[in-house]
């Protein structure tokens, strides 16, 4: 046998001709890991370099798309996240992604591996091989988790198949509309309560061009709640919804005792109550409804605990528990103070709380309660707790949103948050809740939505914001202060009595400050 040439390495393997020396153990070792972070890392330094280099390349087009993902292209991925048949795909990729690389480790550890390696280092090499691929299979396994719970989330809040009295069966749900409203209700079912009252009734008036919003609070003791004369709730109550009992006629009852006494008023549908309301409401407001979306309480204290608590600030004593009908004193109270974090059990105590206060105090401290959900739900406290948020939303959540619509109410999203909210509370402020003037209402929703002074005038109110019939007459009345202490006229016409949403839930240190020196109220145990 002839010598080895000048120059040429005693041992190795050829690869094009070539020989390449054989790397040590420990090299091997090392450049198996290189190639479990960065793919193909480890085919080029086994002297694959075809291989290594389509391999690195899909690897880095992967990050890229990533990044984009995660940056310019966020709209793409939500839109995905709310899509049920694309997220089968995401987890179907995932479950692949996951295992071609796997597979890449494995295959770069084998080429590296140099020959008459012993018993021990086969060993050694073998674990971390498979610590590789765990660490390649964990994240995937909790990604595909993440998306397949996201996918049953959406297929069963959201349907297509769902029957409703007020929405349209249409292939663009939103259309040409200028203006998206949706009924947002809170329920307050749960236990020792018969059925659901909505004690909580807000429409969320949404510009779908410029993402400006306006929310419209009405009090759950609104009576003669009216109805549109084309439906047939109009026959049924004319004068206004009534239920014999003053309080069973009441606008937090309609939800229940309407569908109650008439079930199949309105023909199919999934949720009559919540028809009821968006036509009900919907005329008061002299708006049409799109949607509703209905939150239970009864699984409030469970969403607030998935989210690990929220922090609100209280400016005053708020009662737990109570029962203001019957002088029944509160079991406790929640005193005053900033930045309180909150379980779940003593948030829905604060936002339902109302002995010896008023429904509006009430109203306040429930948008207050979900600023504070939104402000706990961080995308680090999402991804930990996904699964449980999504299991508790799913048994507390309603709605008639078509899942067609979900891409429009991304799109939508993206301009809300970088959009302007402001709010009208119907306090006694503006209206007597016991003896409404609905046309004057009606105006205050046509003022409320008006365009600022100077604007266009393609930003006039859209058509469908309200009708003029039954509007209340012009008033020469000054328009409502924000946060008046007593009772005022109505805003005059052209008046916007809209106020920027903000501060409302701010700590007032000489509020809280007067509630302590006047000390805690009494409760049942003295």
């Amino acid at each position: 046998m002839s010598a080895p040439q000048s120059g040429s390495p005693a041992t190795g393997s050829t690869v094009r001709g070539r020989r390449r020396p054989e790397r040590s153990f420990g090299s091997a070792l090392g450049w198996t890991v290189i190639g479990a972070v960065v793919p193909g890392t480890a085919f080029l330094a086994a002297g694959r370099r075809v291989l290594g280099a389509i391999t690195l390349v899909v690897f880095l087009l992967l990050v890229g798309g990533g990044a984009w993902l995660a940056t310019g292209g966020r709209r793409a991925a939500l839109r995905t996240a709310v899509d049920t048949g694309a997220l089968l795909w995401v987890v179907g990729g995932i479950a692949l992604i996951a295992l071609l690389w796997a597979l890449v480790v494995v295959a770069g550890y084998r080429m590296l591996l140099p020959s008459g390696v012993g018993r021990g280092r086969h060993v050694l090499g073998a674990v971390v091989v498979l610590v590789l691929v765990a660490a390649v299979a964990a994240p995937a396994v909790v990604a595909g988790r993440l998306a397949a719970t996201q996918r049953e989330l959406i297929a069963e809040v959201f349907h297509d198949d769902g029957e409703s009295a007020t929405v349209e069966d249409r292939p663009d749900p939103f259309g040409n509309k200028e203006r998206v409203n949706v009924l947002l209700l809170g329920g307050d079912g749960g236990e020792g309560r018969e059925g659901v009252r909505t004690d909580t009734v807000i429409v969320a008036s949404v510009d779908t061009a410029t993402g400006d919003t306006t929310l419209f609070s009405l009090p759950r003791n609104l009576e003669n709640l009216p109805f549109p004369a084309t439906s047939p709730l109009a026959q049924a109550y004319p004068h206004g919804f009534e239920a014999g009992e003053e309080s069973e006629s009441l606008l937090n009852a309609v939800y229940r005792n309407g569908p109650a006494a008439h079930p199949d008023i309105l023909g199919p549908t999934d949720n009559p109550g919540a028809d009821f309301l968006k036509l009900g409401v919907g005329e008061a407001l002299g708006l049409t409804l799109d949607y509703y979306v209905l939150v239970n309480l009864d699984g409030f204290s469970r969403l607030v605990d998935a989210l690990g608590g929220i922090t609100v600030n209280v400016n005053y004593y708020v009662p737990v528990g109570g029962e203001p009908s019957t002088g029944a004193l509160p079991d406790a109270f929640i005193p005053p103070g900033p930045n309180q974090h909150m379980d779940g059990e003593t948030a829905l105590a604060f936002a339902r709380g109302r002995f010896n206060l008023t429904d509006y105090d009430r109203m306040a401290r429930q948008r207050c309660a979900i600023d504070a959900i939104i402000d706990a739900a961080d995308p680090v406290t999402l991804l930990a707790r996904y699964q449980e948020l999504a299991a508790t939303t799913q048994d507390i959540v309603s709605t008639d949103i078509p899942r067609s619509a979900l891409d429009d109410f991304v799109d939508l999203a993206f301009l809300v948050k970088d959009a302007t909210t402001r709010s009208v509370v119907f306090d006694e402020t503006l209206i007597d809740p016991a003896y409404p003037d609905y046309g004057q209402m009606r105006q205050i929703v046509q003022d409320a939505l008006a365009p600022a002074p100077g604007a266009s005038s393609s930003d006039a109110p859209p058509s469908d914001a309200a009708p003029t019939s039954g509007s209340a007459a012009p008033t020469s009345e000054s328009a409502a202060p924000t946060t008046p202490a007593a009772p005022a006229a109505p805003p005059a016409t052209g008046q916007n009595p809209a106020a920027d949403v903000g501060g409302a839930c701010a700590y007032d240190a000489a509020k809280a400050q007067e509630a302590l020196d006047a000390g805690e109220p009494p409760t049942k145990n003295g």
